[in-house]
């Protein structure tokens, strides 16, 4: 266990974040999967609001920056496939 003050601050901030992040990555996923289960009027509507989801995962550095390009080719593709 941690003995200075700024390491315990340390531990629950990371805890924090990591909590946080799980969620969003979470939530995206579950976003992901139903944009590929919808039709294709439904996911027209929905996949904008996806892709934004995927920016702000790349932009606080939760997934990286070529992983959510290609996550966003892939949906785009399977949208425009429908």
């Amino acid at each position: 266990m941690a003995n200075h003050k700024s390491s315990l601050k340390r531990i629950r901030n990371s805890e924090t974040k990591r909590l946080r992040n799980r969620y969003q990555s979470r939530t995206t996923r579950n976003a992901m999967k139903k944009l590929r289960e919808a039709d294709k009027k439904e996911a027209e509507t929905m996949f904008p609001s996806v892709v934004s989801m995927i920016d702000k995962l790349a932009k606080n550095n939760i997934i990286h920056d070529n992983k959510a390009s290609n996550l966003k080719s892939q949906l785009a593709k399977h949208v425009n496939a429908l």
